[in-house]
């Protein structure tokens, strides 16, 4: 095979269209040549938009049976909400969008440029590159190809081999309904992935792991391909001293336990004054009965992996003086099956409190002042998430004043990201770029600039040689910038 960013042609006679035995980078040669041959335009942009959905709807029972395949079990409600239904959600909504976001925008002229015009409109890269996770497989591996057809651009998808039943459920959906030269999956191990990270894309699009996303913007680099990452990190939950307990740690529960504090947004760690610890555990154990009255119904950990590493950092966490309370009730007969637990007493040194937890459990952290909570946060690095819970607007603001974060909620945890108006993603460890709604076709675009000259033009003033009263113009010009 040849090296990744190696520039060869292809002649598309030499596959037939059910050929699916090319390597990765002959897929993409192949793209990148139907690109250039002929770019989607809005009608073929919207046609694919809504077989896609269609594709969704009709594999709807077989997506959600291969994702609990994949994690031991999974509640079927869960992969329905949190998956299926937004990636249709976000479907319709481009599809109502796209004639706005594709529409050539005007811009006045610079002063000295006139009397020409000026615009700018967003054009499709060409090929992107997707690598989807395994936490949300279908949403992950989707959500970002939506807005990269939007865009108008051809694709190759990889989703997580963590979650392999999924991955070659959505292989199959997308290779038997588009052409291997428009839309593409690959799926396979770490060293696929690893390949497919250094492929000569327009665009990459990452999500997963702070310390994978290193590795793909490495692999990335020696072509000089624009990488979207979306990470993770330590997404603080943190509850003023006024607000109602009962209800912040309702809607911190639900967002946590669902997929078993597998996802990527869920709130890692609760701040709260310590006179609260009490009710805090109190009211825990209450929603976390309520939400799961049975806990046989809860969803297991992905894999061996994940569970012994979850086990691990309670015991270390155990060891070192944490105090851990178990939430659930109920038998817990199933493989991989960790119930939901509260952690008290913890400390920097434990590695609950040092990487991102992707489980269900819940560190609590007991500072007193809103100052000391942003501190806190600020210390460390910046979170994808940042869920705060108070009434008061004005400590609010000064939250988002004083803090960083990809996203914010407040009084409520992880919906800022089904807002399709709002841009999602990182900053810092916890990523860079944004996808969503409008900031998604712009992230597969380029916005390009157009200057149209007139036929006289006050620019033909400005060329050489300066004497005389150009010498004058240029000094006029000089002085009026100033003012």
């Amino acid at each position: 095979m040849q090296h990744p960013g190696t520039h060869h042609r292809i002649s598309l006679s030499a596959f037939s269209e059910k050929n699916r035995n090319m390597t990765p980078i002959e897929i993409l040669q192949l793209q990148k040549n139907a690109f250039l041959r002929s770019r989607p335009g809005i009608e073929k942009r919207k046609e694919t938009l809504k077989k896609l959905a269609q594709l969704v709807g009709d594999h709807k029972q077989e997506l959600i049976d291969a994702v609990s395949r994949d994690f031991g079990y999974r509640v079927p409600e869960e992969t329905l909400i949190l998956e299926i239904f937004p990636i249709q959600d976000q479907i319709r909504h481009a599809l109502k969008n796209l004639n706005i976001w594709m529409k050539r925008e005007r811009v006045s002229s610079t002063w000295f440029l006139k009397p020409s015009k000026a615009f700018y409109e967003y054009q499709a890269l060409g090929v992107a590159g997707i690598m989807g996770t395994w936490n949300y497989q279908i949403m992950l591996s989707l959500s970002p190809l939506v807005d990269a057809i939007a865009a108008g651009n051809h694709a190759m998808i990889k989703p997580s081999e963590v979650a392999p039943q999924s991955a070659e459920v959505i292989k199959k959906m997308i290779n038997t309904a588009f052409d291997v030269e428009y839309i593409h999956c690959i799926t396979g191990g770490a060293e696929v992935a690893q390949n497919f990270s250094a492929l000569p894309f327009d665009h990459l699009f990452f999500t997963g792991s702070t310390n994978i996303g290193k590795k793909v913007m490495a692999a990335a680099a020696p072509n000089l391909t624009p990488v979207t990452l979306e990470l993770g990190g330590k997404s603080p939950g943190m509850i003023h001293h006024s607000y109602d307990l009962d209800l912040a740690v309702k809607r911190i529960f639900a967002g946590k336990l669902f997929n078993a504090g597998q996802t990527c947004v869920a709130t890692d760690y609760v701040i709260v004054s310590e006179k609260r610890n009490d009710d805090l555990i109190e009211a825990a154990k209450k929603y976390t009965s309520e939400l799961y009255p049975d806990i046989s119904n809860f969803t297991t950990i992905v894999n061996n992996k994940h569970f012994e590493r979850l086990s691990s950092w309670l015991k270390d966490a155990e060891d070192k003086g944490a105090k851990i309370i178990e939430l659930a009730t109920g038998k817990n007969d199933r493989e991989r099956l960790l119930t939901p637990k509260l952690v008290l007493n913890v400390s920097d040194d434990m590695k609950l409190m040092q990487e991102e937890i992707f489980g269900p459990i819940m560190p609590v952290v007991n500072l007193e002042s809103l100052e000391d909570m942003m501190e806190y946060v600020n210390e460390r690095p910046k979170p994808l998430a940042l869920y705060y819970f108070d009434s008061s607007s004005k400590r609010r603001d000064l939250m988002l004043k004083k803090t960083l974060s990809g996203g914010v909620t407040f009084n409520d945890t992880l919906y800022h990201l089904a807002q399709h108006n709002l841009p999602f993603g990182g900053v810092g460890n916890s990523g860079m770029g944004h996808y969503h709604g409008f900031d998604g076709f712009k992230t597969f675009s380029k916005k390009r600039a157009v200057m149209v000259q007139r036929k006289i033009a006050a620019s033909d003033y400005l060329l050489p040689p300066y004497s005389g009263y150009k010498k004058k113009l240029l000094n006029f010009m000089s002085k009026f910038s100033k003012s």
